[in-house]
C-alpha cells in the first residue's frame, strides 16, 4: 500500500518535483483525474481573443438539458446527448463518427459525460443510461460483449438484495484507476432510498472489485458511532449517503477521493441519531481495495441536503514556507475545506461551532467550519431586513417573510420557515471549481439563490378512507409540483394541471419510473399506485382505499418536507439584494481572496439600464496556464473569458442556448478548440441541442 509510505521528506520531494501532469489533454471528466479544469494549451491568449470565433457546430438528434463535459482522445471527441445517446465526433471538424442508439426509448435523465479506458489496443467508452453502465468500443461505438451482459451492467450490482428494486442511476462519469471504474450513483432522497455504497467494477468484464459501505456494517470502522445499530440493513427507511458528484484520483499514490452526500430522508433525521458517518464526508480510499485511509465529515447529521456537490481538487501549496500537497473540497454551504491529501489534516484550522437546536428532533450541536478561506457566498445569518432586492415590486411582503423566518446559519428545519442561503443547490454545485495546481489558486463560481425550507407534521391517516390517486400524488409529487398541481415554474417545477394534453399514459409512466431531468424515478412505487397517480393527473375516477401505511408512517417519520420553493419576488427574480451570482479567485497558500466579481446578468434589468446583478449558474470554468479563465454556466446564455489574475472581463459571446456545463479545450489539427454543450432548458431558458466549438480564425 503505497499510501502508507509518506514521510515528510517524500511528499516534500513530490511537491517540488517537475514530474507533474502536462495538462495538454482533456481525456478525463473535468480535464484530468485530479479534476483540475486546467490546461497548458496557449494558442488562445489575451493577444488574439478578437480573432476567436465559431469553428463548427454539431447538432444532436434530441433537445434538452446537457450538463456534459466532453472528453477528447486521439483527435476524437466523445460525449452524451440530452437523450443519453453516446457519440463520437472528429474533434477538428465536428463530423459525427458514430452515435449509439440501441433503443427507441426516450431517456429523461441527465449526463455529465463519459469515461475512457485503454489498454493494449483495447479502447472503451463507459457511460450510463438509466440503471445501466454500458461499455462501448471507442472506435465503433458498439457494445463490448465481454463486459457485464453483452456490454451492459446493472448499477445495482453489489448492493444488498433489498435494494435491487430501488431507484438508482448515475449522472456523472465514473473514476478510472488502472483496470477499475468506480461509479458515482444517484438514489432517491426520501425514506426507503437505496444505500449509497461506493463500488468499483473491473472494466474488462464488469465484475465487482470492491465495496465501501457508507453506512458501516458491524465490525467496520465507524459502526460504533451509530446509535441505530441496524441502520446498515436499509430496512428502516435509512439510505443514500451516496456519491453522485464524481470522484478524484491521485494515480501516482493510488488514492481515491470521494465526496459523499446526505442520508435519506433529507430533512428529518430523528431515526438516524448521531453524526451519521460516512455521509457528508470527504473520504480518502485506497483505489485498489476501497480501504479507508482517512475521512473528514463536513456536515454532521445533515438536515439541509448539504451533499458535497463536486469532486475535490488536488494541488500543491506553500503554507508559511512549508510545501504541502492538498486536496480541496468546495461545498454547498459556501466554504472551501483544505486538507493534507495524505493524512486528512486540515491545513487551515477547523472550528466546531455551536449551532441552533431543533424543535423537531435531536440535531447535532456543532458544525465544523474552517477559519480560512472566508465563505465565497453570503450566508443566511448575514442577511438583514435591508437585504431586500431593490428591484422587488413587493418589498413589504418580502420583509414580512424574512422577519417570519429563521435566518441563523445551520438552523434546523422547522414548521416555521427557514431561509436557506446558500440554497438547496448550493453556493458550489456540480460544475466544480477550477485550480492552478502549481500555484495554489482556486477559481469558483457561486449561486446566491435563497430558498425556503419548511416542514409539516405528517397527518395521521391510519385507518382513514382516501382516494388512492390523490393520496399517492400527495405522498410523492406534491412537494415539487404543488398540492393542486399548480407547479412552481419560477423554482423549476412544472405545473401538471394539463399534463394529459402534452403526454399520454405510457409517456407519463416512463417518467414516473425513470425520472426526467433532475426529477428522480419512482420505479419502486407499487404498480397500482403508479396507475392511480396517472388517473389522478387525468382526472379519472379513482378507487377509495383505507390507509394502513405511508412511507412516513411506515418508518415512524413524524415530519416531512413541504417542497422546494425559491425565495423570489413577484417578478420571479431573487428576493434578496444582488449579487445573485459571483466568481472568485482564492489564494489557498494564504486563504485570502485575490478578487471577486459579479457573475452573470439579467437581460430584462440590463435593458432598463441597471448594472449587472449576477445570475444563477451551473457548470465550472477552464483555467489556462497563460492567464485565462473561460466559463459559460450563466442563465443569460453567454460565454465569458476573464483575465484570471485580475478578474477583468476580456471577451464574451452569446451561445445559441445556455450552457450549464463545464467546457472542454484541446488541440486538433494544430489548432486549439473550446467546446460548449448548449442544452438550455434549466432555469426556464430556451432548449438547445448543439455543441459549439470556438477556435482562432487564422484569416483575421
Amino acid at each position: 500500500m503505497r499510501w502508507l509510505l509518506f514521510p515528510i521528506c517524500l511528499y516534500l520531494f513530490i511537491a517540488c518535483s517537475d514530474d507533474r501532469p502536462d495538462y495538454e489533454n482533456w481525456s478525463h471528466y473535468l480535464g484530468d483525474p485530479q479534476r483540475s479544469h486546467y490546461t497548458t494549451l496557449d494558442q488562445i491568449s489575451t493577444d488574439n481573443l478578437d480573432q476567436l470565433g465559431i469553428a463548427w457546430v454539431y447538432q444532436t438528434p434530441d433537445t434538452g438539458q446537457m450538463q456534459m463535459n466532453p472528453i477528447v482522445v486521439d483527435g476524437i471527441l466523445y460525449g452524451v446527448t440530452a437523450g443519453l445517446k453516446a457519440f463520437a465526433l472528429d474533434a477538428e471538424s465536428g463530423e459525427e463518427k458514430w452515435i449509439f442508439e440501441d433503443s427507441t426509448k426516450d431517456w429523461h435523465s441527465t449526463s455529465r459525460g463519459v469515461s475512457y479506458w485503454e489498454k493494449e489496443g483495447d479502447k472503451r467508452i463507459l457511460f450510463t443510461r438509466g440503471d445501466q453502465l454500458i461499455a462501448l468500443n471507442a472506435d465503433s461505438g458498439l457494445p463490448v460483449k465481454t463486459f457485464g451482459k453483452d456490454g451492459y451492467l446493472d448499477l445495482r450490482t453489489g448492493l444488498p438484495s433489498i435494494a435491487r428494486e430501488k431507484y438508482i442511476v448515475s449522472n456523472t462519469p465514473g473514476a478510472i484507476y488502472e483496470d477499475l471504474i468506480v461509479m458515482p450513483t444517484r438514489v432517491a432522497e426520501q425514506a426507503n432510498a437505496a444505500p449509497g455504497d461506493i463500488r468499483a467494477f473491473n472494466i474488462k468484464d464488469g465484475s465487482l472489485a470492491w465495496t465501501f459501505h457508507v453506512i458501516p456494517y458491524p465490525g467496520e470502522k465507524g459502526y460504533e458511532t451509530w446509535e441505530n445499530k441496524s441502520a446498515y440493513k436499509n430496512t428502516e427507511g435509512i439510505g443514500a449517503g451516496n456519491n453522485w458528484a464524481g470522484m478524484t484520483v491521485d494515480e501516482e499514490e493510488g488514492i481515491l477521493y470521494v465526496p459523499t452526500g446526505s442520508l435519506a430522508p433529507d430533512f428529518y433525521g430523528g431515526h438516524r441519531s448521531g453524526s451519521n458517518l460516512y455521509a457528508n464526508c470527504l473520504l480518502a480510499l485506497d483505489a485498489s481495495t476501497g480501504e479507508l485511509i482517512w475521512y473528514q465529515q463536513l456536515t454532521h447529521h445533515d438536515l439541509w441536503d448539504r451533499d458535497l456537490p463536486a469532486p475535490p481538487n488536488l494541488l500543491d501549496l506553500n503554507i508559511k514556507g512549508a510545501k504541502r500537497s492538498a486536496v480541496v473540497q468546495p461545498t454547498k454551504q459556501g466554504y472551501v475545506y483544505v486538507f493534507d491529501k495524505y493524512t486528512g489534516e486540515p491545513l487551515f484550522p477547523i472550528e466546531e461551532r455551536p449551532v441552533p437546536s431543533s424543535n423537531l428532533e435531536e440535531a447535532w450541536p456543532t458544525q465544523p467550519l474552517p477559519t480560512k478561506p472566508l465563505p465565497f457566498a453570503r450566508l443566511s445569518s448575514e442577511l438583514s431586513d435591508k437585504d431586500i432586492s431593490p428591484y422587488a415590486p413587493n418589498p413589504d411582503e418580502i420583509k414580512r417573510l424574512m422577519q417570519a423566518s429563521h435566518r441563523d446559519f445551520y438552523h434546523p428545519p422547522d414548521t416555521i420557515p427557514t431561509l436557506l442561503l446558500p440554497g438547496y443547490d448550493g453556493a458550489a454545485e456540480w460544475g466544480g471549481a477550477g485550480v492552478d495546481p502549481k500555484n495554489g489558486i482556486i477559481y469558483i463560481n457561486s449561486n446566491e439563490m435563497a430558498w425556503i425550507l419548511k416542514m409539516e407534521k405528517v397527518a395521521d391517516l391510519e385507518g382513514k378512507q382516501v382516494a388512492r390517486g390523490a393520496y399517492q400524488y400527495k405522498q410523492y409529487c406534491s412537494s415539487c409540483h404543488g398540492a393542486n398541481m399548480e407547479g412552481n415554474a419560477l423554482s423549476g417545477y412544472p405545473a401538471l394541471k394539463s399534463v394529459n394534453e402534452k403526454f399520454n399514459r405510457p409517456q407519463i409512466m416512463e417518467m414516473i419510473n425513470y425520472g426526467k431531468g433532475m426529477m428522480p424515478g419512482f420505479e419502486f412505487i407499487d404498480q397500482k399506485d403508479k396507475d392511480a397517480i396517472i388517473n389522478f393527473l387525468f382526472d379519472k375516477d379513482d378507487e377509495m382505499i383505507t390507509v394502513h401505511e405511508s412511507s412516513e408512517l411506515r418508518y415512524n417519520i413524524p415530519y416531512k418536507h413541504t417542497g422546494y420553493q425559491k425565495f423570489l419576488d413577484a417578478n420571479g427574480l431573487p428576493a434578496i439584494s444582488p449579487p445573485w451570482g459571483t466568481l472568485s479567485a482564492i489564494d489557498l497558500n494564504t486563504g485570502e481572496y485575490l478578487w471577486k466579481n459579479v457573475f452573470g446578468e439579467i437581460d430584462s434589468l440590463m435593458e432598463l439600464g441597471h448594472p449587472a446583478t449576477g445570475s444563477e449558474n451551473y457548470g465550472g470554468p477552464i483555467i489556462t496556464e497563460n492567464g485565462l479563465l473561460i466559463i459559460a454556466a450563466t442563465k443569460d446564455g453567454k460565454v465569458r473569458i476573464y483575465d484570471r489574475y485580475t478578474g477583468e472581463l476580456l471577451w464574451w459571446d452569446r451561445l445559441p442556448a445556455a450552457s450549464f456545463a463545464t467546457p472542454t479545450t484541446y488541440m486538433a489539427g494544430n489548432k486549439q478548440y473550446l467546446v460548449f454543450a448548449c442544452g438550455g432548458e434549466k432555469l426556464g431558458t430556451k432548449p438547445g441541442h448543439q455543441l459549439v466549438a470556438y477556435a482562432i480564425d487564422d484569416e483575421n
